[in-house]
């Protein structure tokens, strides 16, 4: 069985799929359990969720000792186990794996035009791509894009970039999403060690910039006739009836990132709540949350979910109110630099992002490379232009309302439900936040998708459904979205702990003392060994069932999550 560097992670998590749908243990003795670990630990530190996805159906499960022997596993040396064993092992539980044996699943540089992979090493953890796997289905105009790609990592970077800026782009495009009205906005963070090749980030802005432009000349236009006013004015402002001309709103859809937060918010304002910050250091933007004037950080977690944000125009000493604000953010930059921006794991802001960790491919890019005669600005240049046509389209026309069919959102709910559980289980419970705001992330994500369809067959209609094969893109893309994001989420520092107080310790304590299983006779002989009113038990089970510790599975019983 082949595991290049390319199709190692997409096979390993097709492989534990597979175990979780069986819900089988593949490796019920401790020998086994030893050799899957050194199995995955091939992989580095990306084999460690791995680890503790498949150890959780042993029956004495423990997180601390699954954790503790990855360890062990990963700092050992010639142990002589390969990451063919986990396939091994899966085989010899009964799980298939026939996909596997003889596979031809090597990446094809032939769907990527000039990706250079013969020689490529990939440095530390690598992390797994999606484009290999979805470009077959992907709208033509973004297939334009991926064309310069030069690895999967860098199709993968493109796009998502491609996606965030048109995710600020797209007037009169909403959809419904647990019952409330949303947009298409997307908050991205490309993460890398320097010089990984995040600078080609930038070329996405080429794409939106048409309509930066157009916004900016109407300021200019507007700006010349309040200055021909205001010299009126000042001639005849002697007269009572004389009004002040109204200085012009600012249009741009470009907002700088070292703004203080009245000015983003007033930016915002000027233009109906749309603007997109475009920062590739995101350590620019750390620096202003850190400032007196410039911590909006409440206001970029409201604008993802197109909260009212509130504040004082100084100015004018004029309270305002900007409802229903449709921000987006693309950012890159070091980890560190994310560190810097959001300063631990409960952080709300975390959780709102895309995270994408580019792996450092060791090969050596052409820079002579010319394609047609053309550089690569002047080539996304003319892809701004097309995607302009489809932006003053969308503009004129009235609103499209996108939605999921049926069978989608069956599909959708099923995916996240299950998902949920299993992050849960292997980073805890901090992590519920990220996967459930997926969830929305997904929506926006195949919303811009089916309205990139009308560039293909000119189709617009009030009503738009997202088709099975841009849903199933989508889920591809935000299956390993969730891996990216579970990466950067174990590398942030935890948030100081607070002293449990005596009540809070009782109550932890009752929940360590019942069995995986449970019913209300079981609860009561525990309760009450414990010197817990049998009230007081049953409250704290009402509370753990709504926070998703327990599950009500049946009358009277009960199982932990």
């Amino acid at each position: 069985m082949e595991t290049d560097t390319f199709n190692i992670n997409s096979d390993v998590e097709e492989i534990t799929c597979r175990i979780e749908s069986r819900q089988v243990d593949i490796a019920p003795s401790y020998q086994d359990w030893c050799k899957l670990g050194f199995a995955l630990a091939e992989m580095g530190e990306s084999g460690r969720a791995y680890y503790h996805r498949i150890s959780t159906y042993y029956p004495s499960y423990n997180r601390q000792e699954t954790d503790a022997q990855f360890d062990r596993c990963l700092h050992s040396h010639g142990s002589g186990v390969t990451i063919k064993t986990l396939f091994y092992l899966a085989k010899q539980a009964g799980v298939d794996v026939s996909t596997f044996e003889k596979p031809e699943r090597s990446f094809n540089s032939a769907k990527l035009p000039n990706c250079q992979t013969d020689s490529a090493i990939v440095f530390g953890n690598s992390m797994p791509t999606f484009s290999q796997s979805i470009l077959a289905r992907l709208p033509p105009f973004l297939l334009k894009i991926t064309d310069i790609a030069n690895s999967p990592e860098d199709a993968d970077m493109l796009l998502l970039g491609s996606f965030t800026v048109f995710s600020a782009c797209l007037p009169n495009v909403y959809g419904q999403y647990g019952q409330r009205e949303v947009f298409p906005n997307l908050f991205l963070f490309v993460t890398a060690q320097a010089s990984a090749g995040k600078g080609r980030l930038t070329l996405c802005r080429h794409l939106v910039n048409p309509i930066h432009q157009k916004l900016r000349s109407e300021h200019r236009a507007a700006l010349e006739e309040y200055n021909k006013l205001m010299k009126e004015y000042a001639v005849n402002k002697k007269n009572s009836d004389c009004e002040r001309p109204k200085e012009p709103p600012v249009k741009t859809l470009f907002v700088p990132a070292n703004s203080s937060a009245t000015s983003v918010y007033q930016v915002l304002n000027d233009n109906e709540g749309v603007g997109l910050m475009f920062e590739t250091e995101g350590d620019t933007l750390a620096n202003t949350f850190k400032s007196d004037y410039g911590n909006f950080s409440d206001g970029f977690r409201k604008a993802f979910h197109h909260e009212t944000i509130s504040y004082n125009r100084r100015k004018e000493r004029e309270f305002v109110e900007l409802e229903k604000p449709k921000f987006s953010a693309m950012l890159s930059g070091t980890p560190q630099q994310i560190n810097a921006l959001i300063p631990d794991a409960e952080n709300g802001l975390f959780s709102r992002f895309i995270f994408y960790y580019l792996n450092t491919v060791l090969v050596w890019n052409d820079v002579f490379l010319e394609k047609e005669g053309e550089s690569l600005d002047g080539y996304f240049i003319r892809l701004g232009l097309q995607y302009y046509e489809l932006y003053r389209i969308l503009k004129r026309s009235g609103p499209i309302r996108f939605s999921f069919t049926l069978a989608q959102k069956e599909r959708f709910n099923s995916y996240f439900a299950t998902v949920q559980t299993q992050y849960a289980k292997v980073f805890g419970i901090d992590i519920v936040a990220s996967v459930r705001r997926f969830g929305l992330i997904g929506f926006r994500l195949a919303m811009i998708l089916t309205i990139l369809r009308i560039m293909e067959n000119g189709e617009i209609a009030r009503d738009m459904l997202c088709s099975d094969e841009d849903f199933s893109t989508v889920m591809e893309m935000v299956k390993i979205l969730l891996m990216h994001t579970a990466k950067i989420f174990q590398t942030l520092p935890k948030a100081e702990v607070v002293p449990l107080t005596d009540k809070e310790k009782a109550r932890q304590k009752l929940y360590d003392a019942l069995p995986l299983i449970f019913n209300r006779g079981e609860l009561l002989q525990i309760s009450d060994g414990l010197n817990i009113a049998l009230r007081t038990a049953e409250r704290y089970v009402s509370k753990w069932c709504l926070s998703g510790k327990l599950e009500h599975i049946s009358q009277g019983q009960y199982k932990k999550l």
